[in-house]
């Protein structure tokens, strides 16, 4: 008997574990929590692992805080759509009031977290939360614009990491933020353009001109062309603190050329399989550049 009561007590926090995975969007938050490590990494002087546990609890309770605001929100509209109809809310299987509850804590145990590390980290993962629920959410079935607006709470984690290392803002962390905007652009539309029928049904618009057409390929070009850039600056020794060697600098311009050219494919095929290699290939970049830094700089 004791036996089965501890098999269903096991199972019951396995479902509640699952479902908190769900409703705070567990992968997604862990790379937002990686890229605030990294930027960390770039920044500080020396590790301390009490500041590093801090940057990453805090950073994935504001990511899962953020997350789990937009799923009560987009409630109605996530039932209608494939991908989503069966996240914890539309499902039935967690209430509107429990959804609250976590988003309201987590947002909470995040800003003390981050607060710990410095007043300025909080600030900036305050503003990512008030930006990606009350501005980009909202914007989602208005204009493509909401693509832009939610770039910039998305542009915040790499960022975030710098200035818990050093509770400054300057050139350093305006890169990382700049190299993770622009990045957002060639990502989140392969991703609109995958699902665009799917985003059809819940009224997003989440494509530059609305259609799975040449100007939105053409677009994804440029932004791409864009991040790029911005993404081998550091090279020049303009960005002060923040530097890529030469070789360093070479990797990532090859990382970026990868993408780039599965972009032009977008461009010339226009079709599902082309968006989804390039969408891969956009998870890849950021992870990849992002270790890229952080070991050149250990070793030049």
């Amino acid at each position: 008997m004791k036996s089965a009561v501890g098999s269903v007590k096991n199972n019951s926090l396995s479902l509640i574990f699952s479902e908190f995975k769900e409703i705070t969007k567990a992968k997604l938050a862990v790379s937002v929590v990686f890229s605030s490590i990294a930027g960390y990494f770039l920044g500080a002087y020396q590790l301390n692992v009490a500041s590093i546990a801090l940057l990453a609890f805090g950073g994935y309770c504001m990511v899962g805080a953020s997350n789990a605001y937009n799923q009560v929100i987009e409630r109605d509209l996530d039932a209608l759509m494939k991908r989503t109809k069966n996240r914890p809310i539309p499902s039935g299987r967690m209430s509107v009031k429990t959804a609250i509850g976590i988003a309201i804590t987590l947002t909470v145990l995040g800003v003390v977290a981050l607060y710990i590390l410095s007043p300025k980290t909080a600030m900036f993962g305050a503003i990512s939360i008030f930006l990606y629920t009350s501005v980009y959410t909202p914007l989602k079935t208005k204009t493509p614009l909401s693509v832009f607006v939610g770039a910039f709470p998305g542009a915040i984690p790499f960022m975030l990491g710098w200035v818990a290392a050093t509770d400054d803002f300057g050139i350093e962390p305006g890169t990382l933020f700049m190299i993770q905007f622009f990045w957002q652009f060639p990502h989140f539309w392969a991703l609109g353009w995958m699902l665009h029928e799917d985003y059809k049904k819940g009224g997003f618009k989440m494509l530059p001109t609305g259609k799975r057409d040449a100007g939105t390929a053409f677009q994804i070009i440029l932004y791409t062309i864009w991040m790029i850039v911005i993404s081998v600056v550091p090279a020049f020794g303009i960005t002060g603190r923040l530097h890529l060697s030469i070789p360093a600098a070479i990797l990532v311009l090859l990382a970026g050329l990868v993408m780039l050219f599965f972009a032009l494919k977008l461009y010339e095929n226009r079709d599902n399989a082309s968006a989804r290699r390039l969408m891969l290939a956009s998870v890849t970049y950021i992870s990849l550049i992002q270790i890229i830094y952080v070991v050149d700089k250990f070793i030049s």
